[in-house]
């Protein structure tokens, strides 16, 4: 009992100390900031990617190589071009040629294939003539190249094509939802949207097709959340993973549900609909974002951004831009808004990041500015 506590303390102290890191260009040069504002890698580099699987690519008299979260140069430039780190692999490119590399930056063996894809959540695409197929990180073949396109694994699924229909796989290859549908899209709660046509409905845990009563169109479920929203005559409204409408379609446009609302557009103006169906923040806004887990959605007041709260209280002048900056081959996703405490923000034509109270991070600005990644 006694080992089993000192693991879980060494468990959660190494987890606290997980150190992240943005990158950022500063005087046409790229560097690395810490989430306390710190430059913790000086802006040096002519050319850089964001960090993933512990190592950063940086450009160093023209060629590549790969450093790790403390600035160090663990594998020696010798690339022509290089991408990131994932699951102990990196595809580099010398003489033309792509290869895939392992961190210590050997090369490594895996099956043929006519082109060479990044891994992602532990998988690559393997590509022979016009057929694809899956292999892992330690080059076992999962699935033969036998589908005519395959997409990323959500939530443990794939969904594959084969003569111009769509299913979903498992990672071994099972087949999870036959190859039948015109459409599918898997949502991160596991959820998966389909549609035969025009119609469109929900596969669940059961592995059956719904139809959503009347729907022209319905989107993925964020993240695990229970509510999505789907359209119905031209209007918008919201479905629950059963796929039957909680909240009728009367919206002309509509965003994902999360911290118990969503971003809706009605008479020219967007503002925030509860689970209820209610206007919990009435319609106000030029434009709006969903909430983040921080408790803040950005909204246009005018012509700039501001954050409010789940009461629809302006914690945050509307002073920012907020699109995404992607200066790196590597970027955090595309949403908008708080993600762990920091929001990157654009402010007189230079990026930076502000905490949840509106304070800019080490009072600096940047002339670009990637998401935090995980760098150890």
């Amino acid at each position: 009992m006694r080992f089993l506590f000192t693991f879980l303390l060494g468990l959660f102290v190494s987890s606290s100390f997980a150190q992240e890191l943005a990158l950022v260009r500063k005087d046409k040069k790229f560097g690395y900031l810490d989430t306390k504002g710190t430059m913790a890698i000086a802006p040096t580099y002519d050319k850089a990617g964001s960090f993933s699987n512990g190592l950063a690519a940086v450009l160093v008299d023209r060629k590549w190589g790969f450093i790790n979260a403390k600035g160090e140069i663990v594998i020696e430039p010798r690339f022509d071009n290089a991408k990131g780190f994932s699951d102990g692999l990196a595809l580099v490119m010398t003489n033309k040629q792509w290869q895939y590399i392992d961190k210590s930056g050997q090369v490594a063996e895996l099956p043929q294939s006519d082109k060479l894809y990044d891994f992602e959540h532990g998988y690559a695409f393997i590509r022979r003539g016009d057929k694809i197929g899956l292999i892992d990180a330690k080059g076992t073949t999962v699935i033969e190249p036998t589908y005519e396109e395959i997409k990323p694994l959500v939530s443990g699924l794939a969904k594959v094509r084969k003569d111009g229909k769509w299913g979903v796989v498992t990672p071994n290859g099972s087949v999870y939802t036959s190859v039948e549908y015109d459409g599918i899209d898997i949502s991160n709660n596991g959820i998966i949207i389909a549609n035969k046509g025009s119609i469109f409905g929900v596969i669940g845990k059961d592995k059956q097709f719904k139809p959503v009563e009347g729907a022209t169109k319905v989107w993925a479920f964020l993240d695990d959340e229970t509510i999505t929203y789907a359209r119905k005559d031209n209007k918008l409204g919201f479905i629950n993973t059963q796929g039957n409408w909680i909240i009728e379609p009367r919206f002309e446009k509509a965003r994902a549900f999360r911290n118990g609302l969503a971003p809706v557009y009605i008479d020219k103006k967007w503002g925030y609909v509860n689970a209820k169906g209610e206007m919990a923040i009435e319609p106000q806004y030029k434009d709006a974002e969903i909430f983040s887990k921080d408790g803040l959605a950005p909204v246009k007041i005018d012509k700039l951004w501001g954050f409010i709260n789940t009461e629809g209280e302006l914690l945050i002048e509307d002073k920012y831009g907020i699109s995404v900056a992607l200066l790196g081959f590597l970027t955090g996703g595309d949403e908008k808004g708080f993600i762990n405490g920091l929001a990157r923000v654009k402010h007189n034509k230079m990026w930076g990041f502000i905490d949840t109270r509106g304070q800019v991070l080490g009072n600096e600005w940047f002339d670009n500015a990637e998401p935090f990644e995980k760098a150890n």
